[in-house]
């Protein structure tokens, strides 16, 4: 795995490096000593997945409140997304910028920081996400913002379909 740089802060691409041969493939999805060159006391307590049945289905814009803050690494082991992150650190020289890409089936994951709010749009019908946690998750420090929110005019590269009620209903930052 490759550690690759965004234009936010802290977050990173993480390119995989699967090796292949007439089985299949193998990749590694986590090293700890890899991680630890990168981000320091890297820990993870739980492991998430995501399962979406139909293409157009967005899930976001969600964070946790401190003091449950969350790194998360997302990774997309069926499918493809748009994956988006919002650096929501107020002290951060890049508050307030979002990032967006595309995670493929097994190319490569997200590395979000604690203080990022993450959200994605599936591009394809049965589309699945695996997410490593830093924190437990905590019902009442859950907090989002809605996807179309003009403070981040984040560009979404296809019309939402599919949204949770919680999701249609998060106010605007």
């Amino acid at each position: 795995m490759r550690f690759v740089e965004t234009p936010l802060q802290d977050a990173y691409l993480i390119e995989l490096e699967p090796r292949s041969d007439e089985r299949g493939s193998f990749c590694r999805l986590f090293c700890l000593q890899i991680f630890n060159e990168k981000i320091k006391n890297a820990s993870f307590v739980q492991i998430n997945e995501s399962v979406n049945a139909r293409k157009a289905t967005l899930r976001g814009m969600h964070y946790q409140a401190a003091p449950y803050q969350e790194d998360k690494v997302v990774y997309c082991t069926r499918g493809s997304v748009y994956d988006v992150i919002v650096d929501l650190r107020e002290n951060s020289p890049t508050y307030g910028r979002h990032f967006g890409v595309v995670l493929e089936e097994n190319s490569s994951a997200l590395y979000v920081p604690k203080g990022f709010a993450h959200g994605f749009i599936t591009l394809e019908d049965r589309t699945h996400l695996l997410y490593l946690m830093s924190d437990f998750y905590q019902p009442g420090f859950e907090r989002g913002f809605r996807f179309d929110d003009p403070k981040f005019a984040i560009n979404w590269p296809i019309e939402p379909l599919i949204l949770s009620k919680q999701d249609q209903n998060w106010g605007m930052i």
